[in-house]
């Protein structure tokens, strides 16, 4: 089984405060596990994270996260939620993001 960083992806605008922090984690599950979003079986959601509006969703094998990134619109759908919400999804990679918290600790 590939790392765990290599199976993760960080999806962000995810609407907050509108649901409980369950009741969205599963919302975000159910999405990532449907066929039509290119989705697979789902590992692993880690939400609410540190930062506002984002989770980690964690997929069972690296081939998922590859499709999921390719598709070109995520739609966050929920008969609980009153509208659609557009998600960005990203590749997971902890040295990307060191490098850039490292980039602005220089800038500043």
């Amino acid at each position: 089984q590939a790392a765990k960083s290599s199976r993760t992806v960080v999806i962000t605008g995810v609407p907050d405060g509108l649901l409980h922090d369950d009741v969205m984690a599963d919302i975000l599950m159910i999405h990532f596990q449907m066929s039509k979003n290119n989705g697979g079986d789902v590992e692993e959601v880690t939400y609410p994270t540190r930062k506002k509006g984002v989770a980690y969703i964690t997929f069972e094998d690296q081939e998922v996260v590859e499709s999921v990134l390719k598709k070109d619109e995520h739609r966050l759908e929920d008969k609980r939620l009153s509208r659609y919400y557009p998600l960005k999804v990203t590749r997971y990679c902890e040295n990307v993001s060191a490098f850039i918290i490292h980039l602005l600790v220089l800038l500043l």
